[in-house]
Order: structure tokens, then sequence, then C-alpha cells
């Protein structure tokens, strides 16, 4: 029992510091739309960046922010990815919203 507490406990906190770093490429990408740049264009691409851990992509394209889970998941992860991204700029009026796009990842619009 006390090992399956402890598990428990070390995948919690991993996802959490997964999501930390998504979190902070993330912001990084939001903050640099008001900054930095108009726009990342239609190659944003080049800007790409992948969480140390190799799970997350974040791909600007235009002044939108794609965020890719790099490994096979379910839709559910998904959903829950986008609801913990809802939760992080709930109030941040530089994200309009944040929504699952038809190619299955999600997007983070920060269009004017």
């Amino acid at each position: 029992m006390k090992k399956t507490i402890l598990l428990f406990i070390a995948i919690i906190m991993f996802s959490c510091s997964n999501k930390n770093e998504l979190f902070k490429e993330t912001d990084s990408f939001v903050e640099s739309l008001q900054t930095e740049y108009e726009s990342y264009g239609i190659l944003g691409n080049k800007y790409s960046k992948t969480t140390s851990d190799g799970l997350y992509t974040i791909s600007p394209i235009g002044r939108l922010i794609n965020v890719k889970i790099q490994k096979v998941v379910s839709s559910e992860e998904y959903e829950d990815l986008k609801k913990d991204l809802e939760s992080h700029y709930h109030g941040d009026s530089r994200v309009n919203s944040v929504y699952i796009c038809q190619a299955g990842t999600i997007m983070i619009d920060c269009r004017n």
C-alpha cells in the first residue's frame, strides 16, 4: 500500500513538472506576441520548442500557438490538457480561447 501511494505521488509530481515547463514555454510565446512579434507568420515552426522530456511540442503559427502531445494518447488526455491550459489562461486578456482543433492538437488563440 505504501509503495502504491509513493508511486501515485511521484506520478502527480512528474506530471505537474511537465506542465510547469509547458506553461513556461506557452507563456513565453503569448508574451512575445505582445512585445516582440506582431505574428509568427506561416512558417512559425522554426520557432518551435519541445519540452525537455519530449512530451510536448509548442509551435507558433501566426497569432496561434499549437500544442501537440508527442505520444499516442486518447482524446481524453487532450481534453484534460485543454482544460489545464484554459485554467492557466483564465482571465488573461492576451488569450481569446483555448480549443482542440480539427487536427487533434490544441490551439491557444492570441489573435487581435
